[in-house]
């Protein structure tokens, strides 16, 4: 199994950070850049393992007949992570297409 990111999503961890640590959830930068790289890697890791739910439409707009899985982080944050299941060469492959937070995306989700 392979997990795979769209270059946006790529992009949205490496603003995360910078997010994070400037709007002071991490009181020093390491902390913020270590928080977005161990949120990576768990999706990454454990992305193929987890319960995975239909997407509502709303989400369409990212990609058609997307799933979605849950990753919480602590008792305030859990991030929604949303994603196509293809195979390709007798492998499957977790295509990440986007990814929120329960701060902004949970009200989509019913």
């Amino acid at each position: 199994m392979k997990v795979l990111f769209l270059p946006e999503v790529m992009n949205y961890f490496l603003e995360l950070a910078d997010a994070l640590y400037e709007k002071e959830y991490f009181g020093f930068e390491d902390t913020a850049v270590e928080y977005a790289e161990e949120l990576f890697d768990e999706i990454n890791q454990n992305l193929p393992s987890k319960l995975k739910k239909n997407a509502p439409r709303y989400f369409d707009r990212y990609g058609k007949d997307m799933w979605y899985a849950v990753f919480r982080r602590n008792k305030n944050t859990s991030w929604y992570v949303f994603f196509n299941i293809y195979r390709h060469a007798g492998e499957t492959v977790y295509f990440v297409r986007y990814i929120g937070n329960n701060h902004t995306v949970a009200r989509l989700i019913k």
